[in-house]
């Protein structure tokens, strides 16, 4: 609210094929500050004596990155690893997902993120380590040449690695594929400013070279203290993710706030909002073009395509009445657009299959519910919800036979489901998160939606949030996290699958340098 037929020979690397560091010596070790592509990195190096130099290779097709590493330890006063790194000051987060190469040597090699205060041998640093046997530990040097500590997880073997400094509290989270983050948090250390940030191996061994892999790996500046919602907005990542892999890849970044990403019928596009005027995304030249919509440039995010990709449905906050959002209708490929509903506010979420209906949420008289209407604007809006609480993001499953939602009437923000009719309301997920958006995939069998998390109020999809993607079989069962990300208002608030059901396409955000893909 407010605010089909894509080719299988389109794999991840395929999209990702068509978005096409010298070393100086130190008292610590080898530090590369320019050669190989780093990707968001910008240097990498041994730190402390290793007696074999450590690697780094990049890969732009899948943005993965794979270390190799020697080093005796991390651990007592002094430290031996491979780091790739980038210089960050005040609040950041840095997640990934991490694994190792093989069996390996010793137990105790490790891998993860570490915030450091400078490259020498004994600095003082926070790290999130997983260790070859499966644990994994917050890991702190208090001062330079000090002992090392640690504070053990609960998780072990996770696959997902997150760190975040936020206010001088370092909080590391980990989680094991599919499932929450779980975290421990730490404000016992006081490193510098300006900090290196970044990705380490070490294999425990000074004889051995240990090898690990970083895929979905995402530096994140949250937005500052004094944010103020729909005046302020920081920078976007346009992604998707394969849901097979959870693999994700960024196609385009702009400091600037990119929302609702949908996708084209033939798979070939990705249309999104920005600044009240709607753009196409060419997943095969990158390149953007804005839509013509005529006199409709005050389009909030709530957009559809028909099920053909024939018809284009927007939300324009019109003059014409007092600035309210109301749906209209245009050629897909730009035009003038027809007004449809007939009373504000109204906010499109979806079309009917068939394409006769349009359906959307609707305030009238201070409550907002579900309502539908004809897609030509013919006959008068039905209601299909009553209940006091905020009823939204209605979508309609691919063989028209439900309307899904999400809805507040239980106290939390659900996902709910009832007869294209209005009749038979059901509660789909039952959990202590607010959820938000659900989309159906193309074969109907998987709900995709937004996650809150417990402290947002039940009636608010804020931005600039920790929030999860999370995936549900519409039989029930138990819901999947697809991604921990950094979003909000925006993400997916409108139909985002791929034609083919492979992928779904998304938005995250990040203040400050958001370049990644090349």
């Amino acid at each position: 609210m407010k605010f089909a037929l894509f080719s299988a020979a389109i794999s991840m690397a395929t999209l990702l094929g068509l978005l096409p560091a010298g070393s100086v010596a130190s008292d610590s070790g080898r530090i590369a500050t320019a050669g190989p592509d780093l990707g968001i990195f910008q240097g990498h190096g041994d730190v402390g004596p290793v007696s074999t130099p450590g690697t780094v290779d990049y890969d732009p097709a899948t943005q993965r990155y794979v270390l190799s590493g020697s080093g005796s330890n991390i651990w007592a006063a002094s430290d031996e690893f491979h780091f790739v790194w980038r210089k960050l000051s005040g609040d950041f987060i840095v997640s990934a997902d991490a694994e190792f190469t093989g069996a390996g040597i010793d137990p105790h090699r490790k891998l993860g993120w570490m915030i450091r205060a400078s490259l020498k041998h004994d600095a003082p640093y926070v790290d999130i380590a997983l260790h070859g046997d499966g644990l994994t530990s917050l890991q702190y040097r208090q001062t330079e040449g000090g002992e090392t500590r640690e504070i053990i997880s609960e998780v072990k073997a996770p696959r997902v690695l997150q760190l975040e400094r936020r206010d001088g509290r370092y909080i590391a989270s980990v989680a094991r594929e599919g499932e929450r983050l779980s975290s421990v948090e730490f404000d016992e250390i006081s490193l510098p400013e300006d900090v290196y940030v970044g990705l380490f191996i070490s294999a425990h061994n000074a004889d051995v070279v240990e090898t690990a892999h970083f895929s979905n790996v995402r530096i994140t500046i949250p937005a500052p203290r004094d944010f103020r919602p729909y005046q302020d907005y920081i920078g976007s990542r346009l992604e998707i993710i394969e849901l097979d892999t959870a693999l994700r890849l960024v196609l385009h970044t702009e400091a600037d706030s990119l929302q609702a990403p949908n996708w084209s019928a033939d798979g070939k596009s990705l249309i999104y909002n920005r600044n009240g005027r709607l753009y196409r995304f060419d997943l095969s030249t990158r390149a953007v073009s804005g839509i013509d919509t005529g006199f409709a440039i005050h389009n909030n995010n709530d957009h559809a395509l028909s099920f053909d990709g024939a018809r284009l449905g927007i939300s324009h906050h019109s003059p014409d009445h007092d600035g309210e959002s109301m749906v209209y209708t245009l050629p897909s490929t730009g035009g003038i657009p027809r007004l449809i509903t007939k009373q504000s506010p109204s906010y499109l979420h979806g079309w009917s299959p068939d394409g006769r209906w349009l359906v959307y949420t609707g305030g009238r008289d201070g409550n907002y519910d579900i309502y539908k209407i004809r897609s030509d604007g013919s006959g008068e809006e039905i209601r299909l919800t009553r209940d006091a609480s905020l009823d939204d993001g209605p979508e309609y499953s691919p063989d028209g036979r439900y309307v899904y939602f999400n809805s507040a009437r239980s106290g939390k923000m659900q996902i709910w489901r009832m007869k294209a009719d209005g009749s038979a309301q059901e509660q789909v997920t039952r959990d202590e998160f607010n959820n938000w958006f659900p989309h159906i995939s193309p074969d109907g069998k998987t709900i995709v939606y937004l996650a809150y998390m417990p402290d947002v109020d039940a009636e608010d999809h804020p931005w600039y949030r920790h929030v999860y993607l999370m995936s549900l079989s519409v039989e029930g069962g138990e819901p999947k996290v697809l991604a921990n990300l950094y979003g909000g208002q925006g993400t997916i608030n409108v139909p985002s699958w791929s034609p083919d059901g492979r992928f779904v396409a998304f938005v995250s955000n990040t203040a400050g340098d958001v370049r990644v893909a090349r």
